[in-house]
Formats: C-alpha cells, sequence, structure tokens
C-alpha cells in the first residue's frame, strides 16, 4: 500500500492528508481479508529528518545494462550521497504480491515523491542484476552486452496494482492513465476493472472544505474499498495459479 502524498500531520501544515485517509481505507479492507499490509507512506521524505530518494541518473540512456537492479548509483560517498530510501524500498516491492497506490494530483503529475520513487524503478524494467558484468560503470562494456541482446528482464513482472487518484479540478484521469502504462509496462497486472479510478474531491470547491467534503462521500470511500476487494481476489487468484492471462507472452519490440 503506497500512500504518495508528501502531507501528514507530523509537519507543516499539521493535518492529514486525504491520500492518507482513502489508503488507510483501502488497508483496512487488506487486513480484514487476512493479508499482510506493507504501508509505505511517502510523507515521511518531507516530515523525517534526514529521509530522502536520490534523484534516478538516467544510466539506463547510455545502455540498458548500465543500469543495474537494483540500483547502485547510490550511496555516493564521495559526494555524502548516503541513506537512500530506495535501499529499504526495493525489497518491499519484491516481497509485496499486489501493490495499491493512492495519489492526488499536483499540477497534472504525481507528486514529487511518487515521481522520485517511480524514477528509481526504472531498473525494474530490464536493469541489469550483475553489476559485475560492466565492472561497475563502465560504459563500453554495457553497451556491448546490449548490443549483443539484452534479455531486458522484467523484474517485477506478475504483480498485481490498483490505482486510486483523486485531484481537485484537473488531471486525475491522466496521472491514472500514466500510472496505469507505467505498470503494465513493467508488466505488472491491473487486478479487476473496479481496482482503477481516478475522482474529484470537492470539484472546483474551496480547499478549506475540502476535507468535509471527502467526508461527505461515502461512494468514493466504497470504490477504495472495492479497488483493494479487487485487488486482494486477484492476488488470491495469482497465488492459485489461476490468473496471470499473459503468461508465457513476449513483447516482440523491447523499449
Amino acid at each position: 500500500m503506497i500512500c504518495a502524498s508528501p502531507r501528514n500531520d507530523k509537519t507543516c501544515p499539521g493535518e492529514m492528508s486525504k491520500t492518507f485517509r482513502l489508503a488507510d481505507a483501502a488497508r483496512a479492507i487488506v487486513v480484514a481479508a487476512g493479508v499482510e499490509c506493507d504501508l509505505l507512506d511517502l510523507s515521511h521524505l518531507t516530515s523525517e529528518y534526514g529521509r530522502v530518494i536520490y534523484p534516478c541518473k538516467a544510466c539506463v540512456s547510455t545502455a540498458m545494462p548500465l543500469c543495474h537492479w537494483p540500483c547502485s548509483c547510490y550511496p555516493n560517498h564521495a559526494l555524502g550521497q548516503t541513506g537512500d530510501w530506495m535501499q529499504e524500498i526495493y525489497p518491499r516491492w519484491v516481497a509485496a504480491h499486489g501493490i495499491l497506490i493512492a495519489t492526488p494530483v499536483h499540477w497534472l503529475q504525481v507528486p514529487s515523491a511518487l515521481k522520485l520513487m517511480i524514477d528509481r524503478l526504472v531498473c525494474a524494467d530490464g536493469g541489469n542484476p550483475d553489476p559485475s558484468s560492466t565492472h561497475g560503470k563502465r560504459v563500453e562494456e554495457a553497451r556491448r552486452l546490449e548490443l549483443d541482446g539484452w534479455p531486458y528482464p522484467r523484474h517485477l513482472a506478475g504483480r498485481a496494482f490498483a490505482i486510486v487518484v483523486h485531484g481537485d479540478t484537473e488531471g486525475a484521469d491522466a496521472v491514472r492513465q500514466a500510472l496505469v502504462d507505467w505498470l503494465t509496462g513493467m508488466e505488472l497486472v491491473q487486478a479487476g476493472a473496479m481496482s482503477v479510478l481516478d475522482r474529484y474531491i470537492g470539484y472546483y470547491g474551496p480547499y478549506a472544505t475540502s476535507h468535509e467534503a471527502l467526508d461527505r462521500d461515502e461512494a468514493l470511500f466504497e470504490e477504495v474499498r472495492n479497488a483493494a476487494r479487487s485487488l486482494v481476489r486477484e492476488v488470491e487468484l495469482m497465488r492459485d495459479g489461476r490468473a496471470e492471462p499473459d503468461a508465457g507472452l513476449h513483447a516482440p519490440r523491447e523499449k
């Protein structure tokens, strides 16, 4: 369960985010189903001293094998870039059978905290699991490996996902589609038809009353619960070997 809002009540403005409230409703459904739920709250980036996700350097744009799985660009002790939170986040993605992302819309885009994590997950989509094959970051060796026929391994393929996007005035549909495209591009599997939604809270209403608007929108809470139920069912089907309709199929063109 990923809560992508940068807001929480432990830093300014001292208020719980609407995203967290929706994620918490989804989490309650998952827990009630007897499924272990790991909440990744990205707002800790803004509220905890020293918490950081360093930006992606786009090694993949030089050659795919130069992008190591998991990312080896950090820590960079020469620049004092240590304590990278992604070193904890990668194993949490690997351990998960299903992913639910709840996010607000920020200026027609995902919030910066979520985008940092997304960019650093590029190594999951074709990244090199053996840094010794490039002897670290030797560019020519990486280019040779790619040109010799790189398999582009999808390290997170086969996991189920659900998405909840909420906005105030615009952009929720675009963010929802971008996230679906990102996850399916990594060969994760969308759960049922109710697992993905984009909605507006207090459409064009005052920000000052947006929590009250959410309080009144019980239908939205139930839609979020349904997204969680859909994800749980998809995970159960996968565990029983009765899902993954694209199993054994491979894209004829990579990237």
